[in-house]
Parts: C-alpha cells; sequence; structure tokens
C-alpha cells in the first residue's frame, strides 16, 4: 500500500491507512470508522487488492477496533464494485466470525447475514456455503457458534444437494460437544425451521427440537422453548399435538425455573401458534401451574399475560374458563408474598373488566382492586390506578366512585410523601377519566391541599398538575374554580404559600390566556411585591417575567414596568439582581410589541 504516498490526492488516506498501524487504539479505531472514505479514494480495484487483505492480515487487535470493522464490512459492497465482487469481503468477515469476543462475532455474522442478500445463486455456492461450512467445521467453538446464524440465509437460494449438506452440517451442530455451540444452534433453530420445506421440518427439525429441549444444560432448553413456539405455527394443526405439545408440555414443567420462566414469558406467541383446541385441553391447565410456580420470577412473568392469554381464549368458553380456571389463581396472586408478582398482575387485572362484564367485576374483580389498592407497595396501588378507565367503562362511574376512590383519596393523603407525589402525577389522568362534575366533587379540594403541603416537590407537583387540569376542562372552569382559591392564598400567613401562588400563576399563565391573566393575576402579583419577605419580593419580579409575554403592551408599560423599577432598587440583592434581569426581557418583549404593530 505504500504506492499511495506519491500521489498528493492520496495522502490522507496515507495518513487514515498509517493509523490503521499506529500503536494508539484510539487512532485506529477513528481509522476504521473513517473506511468508507478510505475504500473510496483507493477506488473499488485497489480496495479488492490492497485494502482488504492487509484488513484480513491485522485481524488481532482489540474488540472495539474489531466490532467496529465488523459493522463497517456490511455495508461496503458498493466499495468493492458491487454484488459481482461481494464475496471478496468473506476472508475478513470469516476470521471476525472466529474470534473470541462474543460481541464482535455476532456483529461479523450480522455483516454475513447481510451482505448474503447481494450474493447470487451461483455466488452463494462457490463462496458463502463453503465458508459456513468452514466456520461449521472449525476446530474452536467460536467458528461452530457463529456458523449457527448463516445456515437460514444461504439455505432458500441453493440446489438440492448443497441444502442436504446444509442440514446435515445444522444436525451436527445441534449434537455438539460444546454447550455454547448446542446453545448458538437450539437459539437458530427455528429461524432455519421456517426455511426449511415442510417435510424436513418433520423429519429433521422435530427430532433436533426434542433433542435440544431434553439437554442437560437448562440455557440450550430455554432457547429450545422459543424455537419450539416458531415451530409450532409452521405445522399443521394435526401434527401440532403428536410433535410439539409433548415437549413443550415438559418444558412447562421443567426442573429448571429459567425454563418454565421461558414457556411463561411466550405463552402468548403459544397460545396463538396452537390455537384454541389445544389452549383449551393444555395450556389453561399448563397456565394455572405457572401462575402457583414456587419461583417468583415465573409467576410475575404470568401474571404479565393474564390479560392477554384471557383475551385470546375461544369466546364461546372464554367466560367459564377465566371463572373457573384462572380467577382462584388471580385472586391467590393479589396477595402473594412478592412485590413484583403483585404489581405485575396490577398493571393487567383491570383489563379483565372488559372481558368478564359489569356483574362480573362487580362481584368478583372490584374486591381485589381494592385489595391491590390498599397494598403495602405503591406500584401495586400505581399500577391499578392508572388503569382505571378500563373499569369506568364496563362498571360506570357511581360504582367506581363508592368503591375505588376512598382508597384513592387515603393514597392521596399519606404519610409517605412519594405515595402523594405519584397519585399526583395520575390526577390529570384519573381527571379526565372521571369527568369535570364528578372531580370538582371529589378530587378539587385534594389537589388545592398539595398546593400547601409541607414538602417542596409536592407543592411543585401540585403546581403542574393544575396546569394540566387547566388544560383538560379549560380556561372558564379555571377562572371558576381554580383562580379564586390560588389568589386566595396570597395572604397566607407562611411565605412559603405565597411563595406557591407565584408558582402557580406561572404555570397558569401560559393555559388561563392574557384576559385572566391580566385582569385577575397581574393584580394579586403586583401588590404582592411589597411582600416584607425578600424571597417573595424576588419571585415577584420571576413571575412578572414569565408572565410578560402574556400580557399585552400597555398592561407592561403602565403596571408592571414601574413595579419592577422599584424592585431594581430594593435593599436585597437577590431582589435588585431579579428585577434587573425581569426589565430587560420586559423591554425586549416591548420593543417587539411596539415593532409588530407598525
Amino acid at each position: 500500500m505504500a504506492g499511495a504516498e506519491g500521489d498528493d490526492s492520496l495522502y490522507p488516506i496515507a495518513v487514515l491507512i498509517d493509523e490503521l498501524r499506529n500503536e494508539d487504539v484510539q487512532l485506529r479505531l477513528n481509522s476504521i470508522k473513517k473506511l468508507s472514505t478510505i475504500a473510496l479514494a483507493l477506488e473499488v480495484e485497489r480496495t479488492r487488492t490492497e485494502l482488504l487483505p492487509f484488513l484480513t492480515d491485522t485481524i488481532y487487535d482489540e474488540d472495539e477496533v474489531l466490532l467496529a470493522l465488523a459493522e463497517q464490512l456490511g455495508s461496503f459492497t458498493v466499495l468493492v464494485g458491487g454484488p459481482e465482487f461481494v464475496h471478496c469481503l468473506l476472508p475478513p468477515l470469516e476470521s471476525l466470525a472466529t474470534v473470541e469476543e462474543t460481541v464482535v462475532r455476532d456483529k461479523a455474522v450480522e455483516s454475513l447475514r447481510k451482505i448474503s442478500q447481494e450474493h447470487s445463486p451461483v455466488d452463494l455456492e462457490v463462496h458463502f456455503v463453503p465458508l459456513v461450512k468452514r466456520l461449521a467445521s472449525g476446530d474452536w467453538f467460536t467458528s461452530r457458534t457463529s456458523a449457527c446464524g448463516l445456515f437460514s440465509v444461504c439455505y432458500p437460494h441453493v440446489s438440492s444437494t448443497v441444502k442436504a449438506e446444509i442440514r446435515q452440517h445444522f444436525r451436527t451442530l445441534c449434537s455438539d460437544d460444546t454447550p455454547m455451540v448446542r446453545r448458538a444452534a437450539s437459539s437458530k433453530l427455528g429461524e432455519f425451521a421456517k426455511v426449511l420445506e415442510l417435510d424436513y421440518v418433520k423429519s429433521d427439525i422435530i427430532p433436533l427440537f426434542t433433542a435440544l429441549a431434553s439437554d442437560e444444560q437448562d440455557s440450550v432448553r430455554l432457547l429450545a422453548v422459543e424455537s419450539g413456539v416458531s415451530i409450532a405455527t409452521l405445522l399443521p394443526q394435526e401434527d401440532l399435538e403428536d410433535l410439539v405439545m409433548p415437549t413443550l408440555r415438559q418444558a412447562a414443567e421443567d426442573k429448571s425455573w429459567r425454563v418454565r420462566y421461558m414457556v411463561a414469558d411466550k405463552f402468548s406467541e403459544l397460545q396463538k401458534a396452537v390455537g384454541p383446541e389445544i389452549t383449551k385441553n393444555d395450556l389453561v391447565p399448563a397456565f394455572q401451574n405457572l401462575l402457583k410456580d414456587c419461583e417468583a420470577e415465573v409467576r410475575t412473568a404470568a401474571a404479565n399475560k393474564v390479560k392477554v392469554f384471557c383475551e385470546s381464549l375461544p369466546e364461546d368458553s372464554r367466560e367459564t374458563i377465566i371463572m373457573t380456571h384462572i380467577l382462584p389463581c388471580v385472586k391467590e396472586l393479589v396477595s402473594d408474598t412478592n412485590q413484583h408478582v403483585k404489581s405485575a398482575l396490577a398493571s393487567v387485572i383491570m383489563g379483565l373488566s372488559t372481558i368478564l362484564g359489569k356483574d362480573n367485576t362487580v362481584e368478583h374483580l372490584l374486591p381485589l382492586f381494592l385489595v391491590q389498592l390498599k397494598d403495602e407497595y405503591p406500584e401495586v396501588r400505581l399500577n391499578i390506578i392508572s388503569n382505571l378507565d378500563c373499569v369506568n367503562e364496563v362498571i360506570g362511574i357511581r360504582q367506581l366512585s363508592q368503591s375505588l376512590l376512598p382508597a384513592i383519596v387515603e393514597l392521596a393523603e399519606d404519610a409517605k410523601w412519594r405515595v402523594r407525589l405519584a397519585i399526583i402525577e395520575y390526577m390529570p389522568l384519573l381527571a379526565g377519566q372521571l369527568g369535570v362534575e364528578f372531580f370538582d366533587e371529589k378530587l378539587n379540594s385534594l389537589c388545592m391541599a398539595w398546593l400547601i403541603d409541607h414538602v417542596y416537590a409536592i407543592r411543585e407537583a401540585a403546581t403542574c398538575n393544575l396546569m394540566k387540569l387547566v388544560e383538560k376542562f379549560g380556561a372558564e372552569w379555571a377562572q371558576n374554580t381554580i383562580v379564586p382559591k390560588v389568589l386566595g392564598m396570597a395572604n397566607d400567613s407562611n411565605y412559603l404559600h405565597r411563595m406557591t401562588t407565584l408558582f402557580c400563576i406561572n404555570a397558569l399563565s401560559e393555559v388561563c390566556g392574557q384576559e385572566i391573566t391580566t385582569k385577575h393575576m397581574l393584580p394579586v402579583v403586583l401588590k404582592m411585591s411589597t411582600d416584607q419577605v425578600a424571597n417573595v419580593r424576588f419571585n415577584v419580579a420571576r413571575c412578572l417575567q414569565k408572565i410578560g409575554p402574556v400580557l399585552d403592551s400597555s398592561a407592561l408599560q403602565a403596571e408592571v414596568k414601574p413595579v419592577l423599577e422599584k424592585l431594581a432598587t430594593d435593599q436585597d440583592m437577590d431582589v435588585k439582581y431579579f428585577a434587573l434581569d425581569a426589565i430587560s426581557v420586559i423591554t425586549l418583549i416591548n420593543g417587539h410589541a411596539v415593532y409588530d404593530s407598525m
């Protein structure tokens, strides 16, 4: 590659190439990231004959450099002369697919899969398939694990003879001595099955699936579960019961909780794959067992699937199955010893009300919701509150207010301030679900009480909450309901509450608009400029600066500016600083207003 030094235009490229050899890892990494620039300058022929062999020879580098190289080569097709020459990229990627670091190998396989699409069927057989075979029969397990991810991309495009060889290689890897290789094969089994002809799925894949699902290593068995779900989608209904279900039933009762967890996690996909009959006969009892599993992680995964599982049950027997088989398990989970199980259930249980209807919800589900609303863990309570709208649709607001609302009010006054904070954050959502009349009757007083809470974070959140409520219910509602109460706090003996008035005005001016801000709020702010507490006075200056853009220019000139000028001569340094800052902003706003009217 020394020829690059004779040509001035190639000098920067020579520098980049030198950097590829540099001892400093960061310089080598930078150069690798600019590899496409080097290739463009060298042009396609020199990239093929000089750059790629050079890169192939230097694959003994730091992992981050190799990772960047593996990624770059995946989009190099154009730079080597297009699909006709894409096979030139295989040698460096083959070397990268055998290195020790997993992330590098994975990236190399990803790039190989990408460029396999650009090979012609002939090139696939001549260049790509031999690479896959070499990796599959390599001495090191690293190359054999990489091979597992490449079978499915070349299989559909090659001749039947080569297909038979590919299937044989995959079979061999599924029974490899090294667990890491069997794990890789197990994870790719479903993907490989999707490109095989149905007969071979039955004759080749099913025995491999059965073997891998009985492997001594649980990490192999759990990956086989995922592949089993994919395989189930490929088989006709009549073959599922004999070929797949015995293995999946066994997995649902596996001695390793990680395998049972995987079954629970993939349960809705499995349900979709096997259809209503097998679901009724096989999956309902399996799901019950997973909900009662001795390991909390498994119960959590199953609890997460309760709503989806129930929704997908056959319509004619859905209600009976839920009431007879699923609800008793759900009742137990509501008082589970593990908070993650209860939290997972709380995030989906409300959805059952739309499936079971009004009477069942009132009789069977409401008592469970109440238990969860009073749970010791905040997350459980919040998951119930955030899904109230599902229940509201089914049983109506009256029923909801009688049963659940007292529990919500109790939480809103909880001794732990973080619980109160979380309820405030859900208040706009609740307000939207319950409507303005109900909100005014039941929850308005709570929202106002939060404004004088002893914790600053609560007062701040309550201010933000008011703004969101006005966005929901409108400025007229604010003028009649919220604004008078907020302004009343300006006369409070506690200066912190007087400051909250200013913070509320800051937030409300944006959503209430010019008329309400000028007519109702501004006079109160101006009056507070003579407050005895300096903190209040400098917050008046900040407030006037904040609401300035909402006010009209005559109010700014006649009312706001004189007050700010007075505050700018205040004894307190902070008051003076914020007043001067506000004057400069207000002058700017006023200038724009005058300019716009010209």
